[in-house]
């Protein structure tokens, strides 16, 4: 028996990202009298949010069809849709007409994806949800049959020595019949499930994208409200991976580069290949004059279709990002995230009436395969395998044809597979390091800075969040085969070799992008919440 306090709940929920509010919200709508908690390790809800973002409003005309009239901050409709293929300094348009329909904006958004999980935070509490940000889910509880039986939160004010500060106050055990796991890409505690549950035994291994993302407030002159631009090539010759620019609200640029981290080149550094990518002349000439606002970086599920794992154990569920929904051609994953989450809190709100908990929810299993989500995924199975299989070019095309083949009902009968990005890095040895350009302090950037500009705080005297298995390996595998990796795939500058030589880890800098996690060669750094409130503060991200 544990000694900690414990609270008891219809459905717990981990995340309050856009996937866990909509349960929330859904759950409630059913049936008003569930009990329903959502935890959130940020220091508010939102904070930890980072996205693109264009969004899709169909799960969101589902869940809330006046949305338009609640105030709702999803105001720019998406105008302009420009592909660009990049050279060293030139460009071409792909026209649009090219494209299947399905890959189509008309009827998007642009905005911060933060601000429409405030927005939706305002709604599940309307209706009675009970919202708690700061409070970061650090273990899975179980039942005696081995069910889900909640999950507890993190001790505060524990020292980095693991001795208890004057502050000290126990975790929290929240039981619930239910238990969702919304954590987005690469949760902690989602990871966890997968391995006890087995979750993945009947799927491709999942793939992820590094987003690196900065808000530039911009001329007006330059300015075109809902002019969306997406970018391929230059910088990234070889790899997965592309840029984009959304021209949002105020005079404010979206920008981004998303980097696939199955990259083999150990020398490559996403967020330096960010830095070469905004020199572009087609990129400076629109950010020239601006100011740089914000910044951050996210891992993004990229597996696709055949990287969705089994969703449903005994007395839990998997929902959004923490599934991996994420539509890759299309870059956009809210909506179907947001429509897991609903399916999921259908079949739960289902089984409780019929007094079930902690069993199965097959019916959300059932539900996500006869949806939309399913349809839409399925016919864009291939494009992010193709352009790693084939290369950017001859893989675009490929995955192109595909994807009409697809749209025409003609589509070949298989998905491509995925390997680990932990295990596609070269050794050192066989290829050259690259020679990134110093940042100029006007369109480009150090990671210092930049980190500064996310509103990253750590409590400095806590255990380190970016726990090893082994402390050696990073000195005698990583540096010894890959030049150690870690010290550019982070881009917050977490991990650099000292004198010695060892590792050092600036715990107090991560924001929580969970790149480390995945792309590490031997899988020795295992990230894990640190205390709750603690990491990023994203404004409008």
């Amino acid at each position: 028996m544990s000694d900690r306090e414990s609270m008891n709940y219809d459905v717990v929920i981990v995340g309050g990202g856009p996937a866990g509010l909509s349960a929330a919200i859904r759950l409630k709508q059913i049936n008003p009298e569930l009990a329903v908690c959502v935890l959130e390790k940020g220091s508010e809800i939102g904070a930890h949010i980072l996205s693109g973002a264009v969004i899709d409003p169909i799960a969101l005309d589902e869940l809330i069809p006046d949305w338009r009239d609640k105030g709702c901050p999803l105001e720019v409709a998406v105008t302009e849709n420009h592909h660009w293929f990049l050279s060293a300094t030139g460009r071409s348009s792909l026209p649009h007409w090219l494209m299947p329909p399905f890959m189509s904006n008309k009827g998007t958004y642009t905005g911060s994806l933060g601000n429409l999980c405030r927005w939706l935070a305002g709604q599940a509490e309307e209706l009675g949800v009970e919202i708690f940000p700061g409070f970061a889910a650090a273990e899975i509880l179980f039942n005696d049959d081995g069910s889900v039986q909640g999950v507890a939160t993190g001790d505060m004010g524990v020292a980095r020595d693991g001795t208890h500060k004057p502050d000290y106050q126990p975790g929290i055990e929240l039981h619930a019949r239910y238990t969702f796991f919304a954590e987005g890409a690469r949760g902690s505690l989602t990871k966890e499930a997968k391995r006890l549950f087995d979750l993945e035994r009947d799927c491709q291994p999942q793939v992820y994208g590094l987003g690196i993302k900065e808000l530039w407030d911009i001329d007006p002159a330059k300015h075109v409200p809902g002019r969306v631009i997406h970018t391929q090539g230059w910088p990234l010759t070889g790899e997965v991976g592309g840029g984009f620019l959304y021209h949002q609200a105020n005079n404010q640029v979206a920008l981004g580069l998303v980097v696939g981290l199955g990259y083999s080149n150990p020398h490559l550094s996403p967020f330096h290949e960010f830095q070469r990518w905004k020199q572009h002349p087609a990129i400076r000439a629109i950010l020239e004059g601006g100011r740089r606002v914000s910044y951050g970086a996210r891992a993004i599920n990229e597996g696709g279709w055949q990287s969705v794992p089994k969703l449903a154990f005994p007395g839990g569920a998997l929902i959004g990002c923490s599934a991996g929904f994420v539509n890759v051609p299309r870059i956009k994953g809210t909506h179907t995230a947001m429509k897991s989450a609903m399916l999921a809190a259908e079949a739960a709100a289902a089984a409780i009436a019929q007094g079930r908990g902690s069993d199965t929810l097959e019916a959300y299993q059932s539900a996500v395969e006869g949806s939309w989500i399913a349809t839409e995924l399925k016919k864009v199975r291939n494009a992010e395998p193709a352009i790693a299989k084939f290369g950017p070019v001859v893989g675009t095309l490929w995955a192109g044809a595909d994807m009409w083949m697809r749209q025409l009902r003609i589509g070949l009968p298989y998905s491509f597979g995925h390997h680990r990005d932990s295990k596609t890095l070269w050794r050192k040895d066989m290829v050259g390091p690259i020679d990134y350009p110093k940042p100029d302090g006007v369109i480009s950037f150090d990671r210092l800075s930049s980190v500064f500009l996310s509103n990253t705080n750590h409590e400095e005297d806590q255990p380190i969040h970016l726990t090893l298995k082994d402390p050696d390996v990073p000195i005698t595998v990583n540096l010894a085969l890959y030049d150690s990796p870690e010290q550019r795939y982070c881009p917050a500058g977490v991990y650099e070799i000292v004198e010695g030589p060892r590792l050092q880890i600036n715990a107090q800098n991560c924001v929580h992008c969970k790149s480390c996690d995945i792309k590490d060669p031997t899988q020795n750094i295992n990230w894990v919440v640190p205390e709750g409130g603690g990491g990023p503060n994203y404004p409008n991200m």
